[in-house]
């Protein structure tokens, strides 16, 4: 599917590369200890093992593509390129290269925030809803202004606010990548929150698809019993239960995100782990 135009978009913020158009656009080596990261950043996770990659990437190669920013405090805010702010960090630069501009509002840096991650597609739906709920409830804007500018139909930015009604659980879930956005629609189809947990638990010991989600929540608004997905497996909520629980005591021993997947008194168990340290961190605790 073709994107949408986003915004007013990044062209008009960053230089063509030609050195003569670099030193007119603003473009200067800016010490790294003087950038502070924006509070409007609707980017919230990043991920550790792709950072130290691209670290050792600017380590051979140098930073090639500018951060935007503007002055601010006696320094400067970041507005777009967090991630490779930080990657040249652990990479040890003392400088970067910047774009230093001027902004008119809030409203703009975080347009330009949302523009830039939306077309890398580098946010998860609750950090694209948090950030349209800002741009609502502190600067304002309608939901048609809002997609507008960040280049989003009006049903999807609708239905991208509608994650913040899900259980906190739920949603974390979503940011971790665990849960997809279809599995989330399927969830917001059920009014009440007992029925969103029972599906997402569901949709997290038994490996639901989203079509299989979505059924299973048709039949749930219905008053329909359950029957076995396409899968062949049961309804049984017992494995789901002890799955549910066997998942929480090894959350808190391991100190992770861990997945139990259970059904007739089989299953597997994922543990995820976001660094070679991390991992060995975690193999020490199981092997004591």
């Amino acid at each position: 599917m073709p994107k949408r135009g986003l915004g007013r978009g990044l062209d008009a913020l960053l230089p063509s590369g030609e050195p003569e158009q670099e030193e007119r656009s603003g473009v200067r080596e800016i010490p790294v200890d003087e950038i502070r990261p924006s509070r409007l950043q609707p980017r919230q996770r990043f991920d550790e093992t792709k950072l130290e990659e691209l670290a050792e990437s600017i380590r051979e190669h140098g930073l090639v593509q500018p951060v935007i920013v503007r002055p601010h405090d006696g320094g400067y805010e970041l507005i777009v390129g967090e991630r490779r702010w930080r990657a040249a960090r652990k990479a040890g630069l003392a400088t970067i290269p910047a774009v230093v501009k001027d902004f008119d509002s809030d409203a703009e840096v975080l347009e330009v925030a949302l523009v830039e991650n939306l077309q890398r597609e580098d946010l998860n739906p609750l950090e694209e809803a948090s950030a349209f709920k800002y741009l609502i409830e502190e600067l304002g804007l309608t939901q048609e202004e809002v997609s507008r500018r960040v280049g989003r139909s009006r049903p999807q930015v609708a239905n991208t606010l509608r994650l913040l009604n899900l259980d906190p659980e739920i949603q974390a879930e979503i940011k971790a990548g665990n849960v997809t956005m279809g599995h989330a629609k399927a969830l917001l189809s059920l009014s009440d929150k007992a029925s969103q947990r029972q599906l997402f638990r569901r949709i997290l010991t038994k490996g639901l698809s989203v079509r299989e989600a979505e059924e299973a929540a048709r039949r749930m608004a219905e008053g329909r019993p359950d029957r076995k997905d396409a899968r062949g497996k049961g309804g049984d909520d017992s494995d789901a239960a002890l799955a549910a629980a066997v998942e929480e005591q090894l959350r808190n021993v391991l100190g992770t995100k861990v997945r139990v997947r259970s059904e007739n008194g089989r299953g597997r168990v994922e543990i995820e782990f976001y660094s070679l340290e991390d991992l060995e961190r975690i193999v020490e605790i199981i092997t004591g």
